[in-house]
């Protein structure tokens, strides 16, 4: 993820962030997915936010399919749900950086 020159973010802001990425990668699985052929699905979000160095992002995500759902590649679609969710964690760095400056 690129820096985007923004000042530290509140709590509140890290909250935010961290429920953006992870309900963008639930959505990105269960659009792929029907939700009752998805067993479990955990997904992790962490943001470590030190003073005076970039902002980390770290999002993982696991989950189990019904057995019923053969040849299906899990991994593929793990790592495009993280994808995704880096991308709406970026557009919501940059939109917040757009607030700020204004």
């Amino acid at each position: 993820m690129e820096e985007f020159g923004l000042p530290e973010l509140t709590p509140e802001q890290i909250g935010e962030l961290c429920s953006t990425a992870e309900e963008a990668a639930r959505k990105y699985i269960l659009s792929r997915v029907p939700p009752k052929r998805v067993e479990t699905l955990n997904i992790s979000v962490d943001v470590e936010a030190e003073e005076g160095k970039p902002l980390t992002l770290t999002v993982e995500v696991e989950f189990t399919l019904s057995p019923i759902i053969r040849d299906f590649d899990a991994q593929r679609l793990a790592d495009e749900a993280v994808k995704e969710a880096f991308a709406v964690a970026e557009k919501y760095l940059r939109e917040l950086k757009c607030r700020l400056q204004k």
